[in-house]
């Protein structure tokens, strides 16, 4: 499955795992539940752990580009956990479309990734 999500108990914090090219689809399943978080509890924070990552379907690609539009505000910090170059450009490259605070890091880093995307 492209996409995983859990949210972590009595916290804003979202992680989310995918893996392979994401689909319209996948933003059917994801989008809402980021929604009733949003709804719950106003901003949030996300976790993203690409894994065997290929970006996305052109569908899904612009599905993300008006989700990110319509949260623009609603997420504090997204911590990306990765493994290749494109994904630590992808980092920067979505900036224009949230004000969350973003911080790529190495696969090697998810426990950091974790701490910064959960501090106060």
């Amino acid at each position: 499955m492209p996409v995983s999500l859990k949210q972590e108990p009595d916290s804003k914090l979202l992680s989310v795992d995918v893996s392979g090219k994401l689909d319209k689809g996948d933003y059917d399943k994801l989008a809402p539940e980021v929604e009733k978080l949003i709804e719950k509890n106003g901003k949030i924070d996300i976790l993203l752990k690409m894994h065997d990552f290929h970006g996305w379907r052109m569908g899904a690609l612009w599905r993300d580009i008006k989700f990110d539009m319509k949260h623009y505000s609603d997420i504090r910090r997204l911590a990306m956990v990765g493994d290749k170059t494109w994904e630590k450009w992808m980092a920067t490259a979505c900036r224009p479309f949230t004000k969350a605070e973003i911080k790529y890091f190495d696969e090697k880093e998810e426990q950091a990734a974790r701490e910064w995307v959960g501090a106060a």
